[in-house]
């Protein structure tokens, strides 16, 4: 029953990424390998996301103050422990699943992909607050 939800979980998180474009490892999903390799590609494509969002945000805040007051070191403060936060809810998110299975490696990637699909639009509306600008979209 678990391993049912973490499948629609990954569903909906996976749409997010198929869109328009090539083909991906969640098209047509319908064996456990290949739900294994769609909850990697998810965490893989929305680390990359969450990365880009962080190197943008700290070109805008660059850009719009420069270093004032060290605000690109707060930045990457505040990032270092938002990663750890992460890290922990998605460590009591997948405690009923057994470490090393599976099973457990598909909901941690899910969860850190749900949050780090999260993390991302909230580095993108900082800018945009600071400016009266919509947030960039992909």
């Amino acid at each position: 029953m678990k391993s049912m939800a973490w499948l629609v979980l990954l569903a909906v998180v996976s749409g997010a990424y198929a869109g328009e474009e090539e083909s991906t490892p969640c098209d047509n999903v319908e064996s456990d390998q290949q739900t294994f390799a769609c909850a990697a590609f998810n965490k893989q494509t929305a680390e990359r996301e969450l990365k880009s969002a962080y190197d943008d945000l700290i070109q805008r805040m660059r850009d719009q103050y420069g270093d004032e007051a060290g605000l690109p070191s707060r930045i990457e403060a505040a990032e270092k422990i938002w990663s750890q936060l992460r890290d922990a809810d998605c460590k009591v998110e997948t405690h009923a699943e057994q470490p090393g299975s599976k099973a457990f490696q598909i909901a941690w990637n899910s969860c850190i992909a749900q949050r780090s699909d999260e993390r991302s639009e909230y580095l993108r509306s900082l800018g945009a607050q600071n400016n009266d600008e919509p947030a960039p979209e992909d």
